[in-house]
């Protein structure tokens, strides 16, 4: 089986930044040529001080930004199963595909932050259950978007004669992203459903590590993951200045406790040689999907735009 083309994406939480904002940067990176655009799936402002600043819902959100784009995939990095309930889920997912003309990535997560179920009223499982209950509600999205009635009686969920009408567009279904890399089991449900995979703060070395053990546990339940597509979550840093290099360095070290230069590795940074020469080393292990994410008060447009202008032809020529 072929490899997926090499694709570029942006993915931009709806945090501290206005709609305004949003909906222009949006249009900008899709007129200027990425494959893929992303927002989060957060009642609260994450890694910041205040829990407490503007951050806007993530399906509504979607759906107005699916009217100002026009070719790049659209979805959540990624949506928390814990949130809605699955058929409810697949209600809205095969909706905005017709709305956004059938450009819908449907990413899926265990969830983890434990402050929006608590502050909300949401069960906050333990991690086992989280991931049960992922699993689960995988099943039942991809037979409601295929079946005309789904019955799952599960143990996080009892679905009966649920129906999903309109379909989506996508045949035979929206491309279902999961993201995540724990190995014993978060993996494993990677490799029994997802069509599309995204971890982040991983060098060459790490995803190759990791899509091995994605392989083993597709032997196990019987499937080709090399149908996945391998897709990493880094910040870009194009052509930047060394102060700036410094601080998008140190603030991946700090998430992923590793130091500056380590944190070098993981990041699409430097000129068009140092990219282009990165890009190769996650293609040759499998990766062929990058997603540049910088939150907005650090996210620098002429940045993005050099990168489409002068690395993604570079490498789509090849």
């Amino acid at each position: 089986m072929s490899k997926p083309p090499i694709r570029f994406g942006f993915q931009s939480g709806q945090q501290n930044v206005t709609w305004e904002r949003m909906r222009d940067v949006w249009g900008k990176i899709d007129a200027w040529g990425y494959d893929s655009l992303w927002a989060f799936d957060h009642f609260y402002p994450i890694f910041t001080p205040d829990p407490a600043g503007p951050c806007m819902e993530n399906w509504t959100l979607l759906s107005a930004l699916s009217q100002h784009t026009r070719r790049a995939r659209i979805g959540a990095l990624v949506s928390s199963n814990t949130y809605r309930n699955p058929c409810l889920t697949a209600k809205m997912a095969a909706t905005l595909d017709h709305v956004s003309g059938g450009r819908l990535n449907l990413g899926l997560g265990a969830g983890w932050y434990e402050l929006e179920h608590r502050s909300f009223g949401i069960e906050f499982k333990t991690v086992r259950g989280r991931l049960e209950a992922l699993d689960e509600s995988c099943q039942i999205i991809k037979e409601m978007f295929t079946q005309d009635r789904t019955t799952v009686e599960g143990k996080h969920y009892h679905v009966v004669d649920a129906v999903c009408n309109p379909k989506p567009l996508q045949k035979p279904h929206i491309p279902l992203m999961i993201g995540g890399r724990g190995e014993k089991s978060l993996l494993k449900i990677v490799a029994k459903h997802a069509n599309m995979w995204n971890t982040m703060h991983a060098n060459p070395a790490e995803m190759k590590r990791l899509i091995d053990v994605i392989e083993r546990h597709g032997d196990a339940v019987g499937r080709n993951t090399d149908e996945i597509e391998k897709t990493i979550m880094m910040p870009l840093c194009y052509k930047a200045s060394k102060e700036r290099e410094r601080l998008i360095s140190g603030g991946v070290a700090s998430m992923a406790r590793i130091t500056p230069e380590q944190a070098r590795d993981r990041i699409m940074i430097g000129g068009k040689d140092e990219c282009l020469d990165k890009i190769a080393q996650y293609a040759e292990v499998g990766v062929t999907h990058f997603i540049f994410s910088l939150r907005w008060p650090i996210l620098v447009e002429q940045e993005f735009q050099a990168f489409a202008e002068e690395v993604i032809p570079a490498v789509r020529r090849h």
